[in-house]
This record gives structure tokens, C-alpha cells and sequence, in this order.
């Protein structure tokens, strides 16, 4: 062999051997949400439902914390388990520390699976890979209900509170 095919064969073995590892650093971590409440490092939600005057009127509250050097920007999608449509919930949105998405709870008939998206700093469009996706499969059955606005803050409040103090940075 001739010392350019020798070359240009280590350069392939070396290519070859990093392939992996560069594509493995964009793979989606994908965790089932356990309860009204979750939290890993850099992230924690919790759910609450604000009850309405009728079905039609209740939402569903899911309020999201994040350390924003760990993710940046998160987004929402609901699923139709059988058709695999996707519904977008929340645009990709700038995650500034924390943010509260409210869905009619009706929605959730056609679309029970919630994917919630985080993005790291500095993943940029075409090829941006969420860090992280968080599923649910509806409304966590232990999600409490409230019929104000205020009790429901407060829960969300303590709650996040607690998933953050046992969940190190």
C-alpha cells in the first residue's frame, strides 16, 4: 500500500469511530412524566386544573421551570395516539427561567399525549434536536383540581419549590 491509501484508511477509521459519538450528542433524551409533578436537573413542572363554569371552560396549567443555561427554549405538542397527528401547543418559545401554558381540558380527548420539548443553548435550526422530551399520556391522574385562580398559583408555587429543592442542579 502507498502511503496516501494508508492515509486516507486512517482517516476513514477515524471518521468511522466518531460518527457515533457525534450523533449520539444530538439524540432526544425521552422520560415518561410520572404524577402532577416532575423534575430532573435544570427543569421541573408542575400540573394543576383551574375548574370552569363548565367543561368547556376548565384548563388544564402546566407551569414549567428551567435554568435556562441548561434549556433554553422549550416547546409543546399534543398527540393523537392513533393517528399520530401533532398539535402544536407552544411554538419553540425562549425559555427565560420559567413559563405557564393553559389548555382547554376538552383538548385533551383528541390529543392525550403531551410531548414538552427542551431545546439546549445554542441548538440552532435545521438540524435543532430537543435535549430533552418529557411525554405524558393525558392528564396525570393525581393532578389537582382548583375552582380559583389564586389556590391554583399557589400550589404550582410550593410545588415547583419542592421538586426544585430535591432535585440538584
Amino acid at each position: 500500500m502507498n502511503t496516501r491509501m494508508c492515509r486516507a484508511i486512517a482517516i476513514g477509521a477515524v471518521a468511522a469511530a466518531l460518527l457515533p459519538a457525534a450523533f449520539a450528542a444530538e439524540a432526544t433524551r425521552e422520560l415518561h412524566g410520572s404524577g402532577d409533578a416532575f423534575a430532573v436537573p435544570g427543569m421541573a413542572l408542575a400540573w394543576g386544573v383551574l375548574r370552569g363554569g363548565t367543561e368547556d371552560a376548565t384548563m388544564v396549567v402546566v407551569r414549567v421551570v428551567t435554568d435556562p443555561a441548561t434549556y433554553a427554549d422549550v416547546a409543546v405538542f399534543g398527540i393523537d395516539p392513533f393517528t399520530g397527528h401533532r398539535q402544536q401547543r407552544l411554538a419553540i418559545t425562549p425559555s427565560t427561567g420559567g413559563l405557564e401554558l393553559r389548555l382547554p381540558r376538552v383538548q385533551f380527548a383528541d390529543y392525550p399525549r403531551t410531548e414538552l420539548l427542551f431545546y439546549s443553548p445554542g441548538s440552532t435550526p435545521p438540524s435543532r434536536t430537543a435535549a430533552l422530551l418529557v411525554f405524558y399520556l393525558g392528564v396525570p391522574d393525581t393532578t389537582p383540581e382548583f375552582t380559583d385562580a389564586a389556590g391554583l398559583d399557589a400550589y404550582l408555587r410550593t410545588r415547583i419549590a419542592q421538586l426544585r429543592g430535591s432535585v440538584p442542579p
